[in-house]
């Protein structure tokens, strides 16, 4: 499995190819509207694979959209400056300190 960090770093690269090569500025719209249309793509695709959305998918396709969903929290974490797995570490993690 790959680390988080080089996930992100991956996803930067894809991004940074990506708005050059379509002219886009990475901007506040731009990382919060990409999460939300990969989410909606996310639940599409999910839909289909239960056969409760239009037309038919498979598993890949939820893994692809899913990947990208997570590319795009990575690199909106990595854009406001926040160590997402630590974050998740911290906020997550504190639900087992408390359980014990």
């Amino acid at each position: 499995m790959a680390d988080i960090e080089d996930l992100a770093d991956l996803a930067e690269r894809i991004s940074a190819i990506y708005a050059e090569r379509f002219g886009i500025d990475r901007d506040a719209t731009w990382y919060l509207g990409k999460m939300t249309e990969e989410l909606g793509e996310v639940t599409s695709a999910y839909l289909k694979l239960q056969g409760q959305g239009r037309g038919t998918g498979t598993r890949a396709d939820l893994e692809d959209e899913v990947a990208d969903l997570l590319g795009f929290v990575l690199l909106f974490a990595r854009w406001q400056g926040i160590d997402a797995g630590a974050a998740l570490e911290r906020k997550w993690g504190a639900y087992l300190a408390s359980d014990q």
